[in-house]
Parts: structure tokens; sequence; C-alpha cells
């Protein structure tokens, strides 16, 4: 009976594996692309290299950046997205280039007027090394940045290494595919706001359908994750570092892809408390909802929007396994001002103009999703042709 217990324990384990499988030790540790130094490092050696990275660039738990000097690779300078080197700076605030104070490389932002790393900026390196945590939604930057790279490095005849991440959110495809009259920073290519890809994927199908100019001439190679299969897929990756500052946890990470739509309203998703992104509200809410939350300007929210006002709203636990859009039309439908609901950036981060008025006419949930759906099964074929990882 002694021996059989254990067997017994195992075997109920096995029966939840999304649960279990790395308490019991069945399934093999993800290893990121950074993390696989032997498939790169030889890429590298005596070439000028400059990384594209922020505070998510780790190789165990160490900054690519000090890693691959103390490989003896010669890294020249330094790219940073939005939000910076340290991933501090506010949602679309300007940042300035800077000097690392710690290895004297100069800091040179890729957001604002500076999106895309001009030829001057390019000249004096080999290969660019992409290395960014994303979490899979179309309007959150670092993607547009990506592509802004892969151009450069075009125009500019240089290397591109991509070191891929999981996506914490690649197991949804789902949401309208974007209207390429709606292009900006925020969606620059035709494809859902949830489109279940790696970067090393996406970048596959950037080149692979040639979405952008001379894509045949890039000179460029991902070097895939090991051990991300379907059911670390399943599992729900977490990241070890908040991609932003905005994203703190998990929860706010599949909170985002629905909620980030409040961006385009007049309802605070809590930016400026220690729940962004896992929250809503509005002063005009007070008598119908009962959570209660104050924006105040701090670290990565500086002015936030409804800044020390006190907000009603709705916390939120769990996130739906789909894009959620049913709290932004209960927003709508309880809002006192709908002329005043919406503003102009709704359209850029929605990437469609029918989203707006199929809520403004009181369209379901339902029918709205049911409109989505032709262009997002032609979007699924094309995605199927450069996937590394099994679905």
């Amino acid at each position: 009976m002694r021996l059989f217990l254990p067997f017994l324990f195992v075997l109920m384990l096995l029966q939840c594996p999304i649960v279990t499988a790395k308490a019991i030790g069945l399934e093999r540790p993800i290893v990121v692309g950074a993390e696989r130094l032997s498939a790169y490092l030889p890429l590298l050696q005596n070439k000028r290299v400059a990384l594209l990275i922020n505070q998510t660039s780790l190789v165990y738990n160490k900054l690519l950046l000090d890693t691959l000097r103390g490989s003896g690779v010669q890294v020249v300078k330094i790219f940073v997205p939005e939000h910076g080197f340290r991933g501090t700076a506010d949602a679309g605030a300007h940042i300035k280039n800077d000097i690392d104070a710690q290895t004297g490389l100069p800091v040179i932002s890729l957001y604002g007027k500076n999106k895309k790393p001009s030829a001057e900026q390019m000249k004096d390196i080999d290969v660019l090394v992409y290395d960014l945590q994303d979490v899979g939604v179309r309007f959150y930057t670092y993607i547009s940045t990506l592509e802004y790279a892969m151009d450069a490095c075009i125009d500019n005849k240089k290397e591109l290494l991509i070191l891929d991440r999981p996506n914490p959110n690649r197991h949804i495809i789902d949401g309208p595919v974007l209207d390429t009259s709606l292009r900006s920073f925020v969606g620059m290519q035709t494809v859902p706001i949830l489109y279940g890809m790696t970067v090393g994927e996406y970048a596959q199908m950037l080149v692979g359908e040639q979405w952008i100019k001379n894509a045949k001439a890039l000179q460029y190679k991902v070097i895939p994750c090991l051990a991300y299969d379907q059911l670390a897929v399943r599992m729900k990756y977490i990241l070890p570092v908040p991609p932003s500052p905005n994203l703190k946890n998990s929860n706010a990470i599949r909170l985002y892809p629905g909620l980030c739509f409040f961006e385009g309203t007049v309802v605070s998703v809590g930016r400026g408390t220690d729940k962004p992104f896992e929250q809503w509200g509005h002063p005009d809410y007070q008598g119908k909802l009962n959570h209660t939350f104050t924006p105040k300007s701090t670290v990565g929210a500086t002015k936030p929007l409804l800044e020390n006002q006190i907000c009603y709203g709705i916390k939120l636990d769990n996130a739906p396994e789909n894009l959620d859009i049913s709290q932004l039309l209960k927003a709508y439908q309880l809002s006192p001002q709908k002329d005043a609901f919406f503003n102009s950036f709704f359209e850029k981060l929605a990437g469609t103009r029918v989203l707006r008025q199929q809520i403004i006419k009181g369209k379901s949930e339902a029918e709205i999703r049911a409109s989505w759906q032709p262009e997002l099964e032609q979007f699924k074929k094309i995605r199927k042709k450069y996937l590394l990882y099994q679905d």
C-alpha cells in the first residue's frame, strides 16, 4: 500500500498538467532565445553589435548587455523602445538619448520622432540584436519597433538577430483585423489585436508576406525558444519581469488587450494606482458601481487620466480566454455622457472605424464578435505558415 500511494499521487497530478506539470518536474523549463548563448555567440564574434533591449532582456537574471560584454562581444550602442532602458517611462513619453552610466555606451531612444534607427545611427554597427519581451497585442508598440528595426537593417545592409521569447497571450487569436487606412505606431500590419505569435514568428511573417519593403533583402536569424511547446502555451507562461510599468503582473497582461480600449475613451484603466489594467472606472459611475480607486501621479504614470479624482468602477481578477469587449460595452451603456465617451485615439487602437459605430448602435457582443470572424479565418491561414512552435 505504501508503494501504491506515491504512484496514485503522481497519477492524480498528471490529470491536471496545466497546474501541476512544473511542480512535479515533468516539464522541461522553457529556455528563451537569449539564454541559448552557444547558438548565437559565434554569430557575434568579431562584429560591432548594437542591442535593442530594455529591462526584460535578461539571460538567467543578468542583463543581456552585461552577458554579451562579459563574453567578449563588442557592443557599441544600445537602442531602447517605448518606456526606455529601465522600463519606467510613461506610455507615450518622450525619452531622451543618454549615456549608460555603467558602460559608457550611447543609449538611443526609438520612440517619438526617431522610431526608426537612422543611417547615421546604423553606420558603425554590423549586427543589431533584438531582445524585448512582448505581450502579443497589436497595439503594444514593441512589434512596431521591431518592424522599424527590420527596415533600418534592410536600408543599411546590416544583419538582424532576433532572440525569441514566449508570448503570454499566444493561445488567443481574436479581435478586428487592422484596416490599413488606420495604420499608426499602435497598429502597422493587417493582423488582429491578439495575433497569437512570438516576435520571432511575427518577423518571419513580415518577411514571408513581404509586408515590409524589400523584405527578401533582410539578412536575419531567429534564435527560437526551447521547450516552448503546446503544454507550455497552455500553462500560460509567466513573465519574470514586468514588460512595462503599467503591466505589473500576469493578470494585467491578460486583461490588457480588452481594457486598453479604454485608452480611447474618458474612462480610467487605473494608471496611477497599484492595479493598472486590472480595474476601470470614472467619477460619473458613482451610485452605479461600487469599486473605487483614485489615480495619483507615480513612476510610469505621471499625470494619469482623472488624477486625484475618485473613480467608481469594476475590479477584475480573471481574464477570459478571448478579447474581452464586455467591459467596454458595459462602461458605454452606463455612461451618462455617451456623446463624449470616445476620443480620436479609439479608432487607432481598435484598428477599425466599425467598432465604435457598432457600440453606439447597441450591437451585442455576439454580433460584434461575429463580424470579426471572416478576416480572422483568413489571418489564421497566413499565421500558420510562420509558426516556430506547436499550437
